[in-house]
């Protein structure tokens, strides 16, 4: 081999890897930034879009609720759950808004109770034991369904009794801060005994708003005062702040310029450095408010918000002119770091932020969250996950009281082809599995029956 070759392989290997090295740096890029991305999305079942966002897009987390259609029924809320999770390339957070009262996901509508509001639990009651009993109630029920984040509780002050977002739904414990802080941390206390993450919101303080940031910007230069702080100073002081959402909120007396979501003055400046929280903070949603759309760009609101200090940017949607929102905002993040717009030491941060608090609470470990028991169910029902499938699937079932209990398959036209169970169980939620690798391709059904009562599913087998 002559020594001009050898130039030139050098030079080829050396250019090779220069070519090469920041893919593999931007491949971990985005997978930092899709763990700063929760999103919300359309349907009781998984879709394409959001099996991308979780299995090759690494996104962080999930946000459900009634008003996206994602929740049904208990049986279909464990189903859909355990779906997510084992979707996901990274085990993401699963949250809800579990406030109680008019802010509650899991509730009599989907098949769990009502409950009371904040106002009721601190004000009316006004005793730290119905809170701590309610609070346990919901957090079981969480528990339950396999979600993991709260984003509650609420620790505005009720400054403002008839303040349209807070005050008008009930939503804050007391006019009094102290009050606030101690059912809040009561609240805290049993999420945190039934291993699920609490945020803390709205920051820096809602409650003297009279606006909706859903639709307006909030200005409460004038209306705020620094009491509105005290929950936060008295919880941080406890060391049991997981998460706190900030809040679409101007206040021209901390930042004259952004909202307290986009305001490095508000996040790192207040929140960080004077009451020295150093854990996971999260915008309130970027997606449907007008406090933020009506102003600024996606893109520019995200920048924004992480340059202000905030580790996830949260969305009640995960499209965007019907495609990914979440690989647009990675896309978009991206490049704003390649251009300096945002500092990579600012991403790493995020990251070891949200890695560490999932850490702490074994987020990365799948549960088995199908405990049977903790909620009797009020119906009868079977559904089945994945369908279609080829050739596995798992047959879910509930029954609402003890009896005799049959599972069986039947063709399209009627007939018994298999019984997969028969015998007595007790009032639960119960699994099995139909492996059809013995069945052509086509619709089939499985019928539940107990107490004289009948529910069918259909189930395709596509081999």
């Amino acid at each position: 081999m002559n020594f001009r070759y050898c130039r030139v392989l050098v030079s080829f290997l050396l250019l090779l890897s220069v070519v090469r090295s920041p893919a593999v740096a931007d491949d971990a890029l985005r997978r930092k930034l899709g763990q700063m991305i929760i999103v919300g999305f359309i349907g009781s079942s998984i879709t394409d879009t959001l099996l991308a966002d979780l299995s090759t897009r690494n996104l962080g987390g999930v946000i459900v609720s009634y008003a996206n259609g994602n929740l049904i029924s208990p049986l279909q809320i464990q189903q859909f759950m355990m779906q997510i999770k084992n979707a996901a390339e990274t085990p993401p957070f699963i949250a809800t808004d579990e406030e109680g009262g008019e802010v509650a996901r899991l509730n009599a509508s989907d098949g769990f109770a009502s409950t009371y509001t904040a106002y009721t639990l601190g004000t009316t009651f006004n005793s730290i034991d119905s809170t701590r009993k309610e609070a346990a109630l919901m957090a079981s029920w969480m528990q339950y369904c396999a979600m993991n984040v709260n984003f509650a509780p609420v620790v505005d002050v009720n400054v403002n009794p008839s303040s349209p977002a807070i005050g008008y739904y009930g939503r804050s414990f007391s006019a009094d801060p102290m009050t606030v802080a101690a059912h809040a941390q009561a609240f805290i206390d049993q999420f945190h005994a039934a291993g699920l993450i609490t945020t803390l919101k709205h920051f820096p303080g809602h409650g003297s708003a009279t606006e909706d940031s859903h639709y307006n910007l909030p200005d409460i230069t004038d209306t705020w005062s620094s009491n509105e702080l005290i929950p936060y100073r008295q919880l941080l002081g406890t060391n049991s702040v997981d998460i706190v959402m900030v809040g679409h909120l101007f206040n021209a007396h901390i930042d004259s310029v952004y909202p307290a979501s986009l305001s490095y003055a508000t996040v790192q400046g207040l929140l960080r450095d004077s009451l020295g929280f150093g854990g996971v903070a999260v915008t309130d949603d970027l997606y449907n408010m007008g406090a933020i759309t009506d102003h600024y760009s996606d893109w520019d609101a995200a920048e924004h918000a992480i340059n202000a200090g905030v580790d996830i940017l949260l969305y009640v949607n995960n499209t965007l002119n019907n495609q990914s929102l979440v690989r647009q905002m990675i896309d978009t993040l991206e490049s704003k770091v390649e251009q300096g717009r945002i500092s990579m030491a600012r991403i790493d941060e995020a990251y070891n932020r949200i890695s560490n608090l999932k850490n702490r609470y074994s987020v990365t470990k799948v549960s088995e969250p199908f405990a049977q028991g903790r909620v009797v169910p009020t119906d009868l029902r079977v559904a089945n996950y994945p369908n279609p499938f080829n050739p596995v699937t798992t047959i879910e079932y509930q029954i609402p009281s003890s009896g005799p209990v049959e599972v069986a398959l039947y063709t399209a036209l009627g007939q018994r082809i298999r019984t997969l169970f028969n015998g007595d169980q007790a009032a639960g939620v119960y699994r099995l599995t139909l492996d059809g690798s013995g069945l052509s391709s086509g619709v089939y059904y499985v019928r539940l029956r107990s107490q004289g009562r009948a529910s069918t599913r259909p189930v395709v087998l596509l081999k």
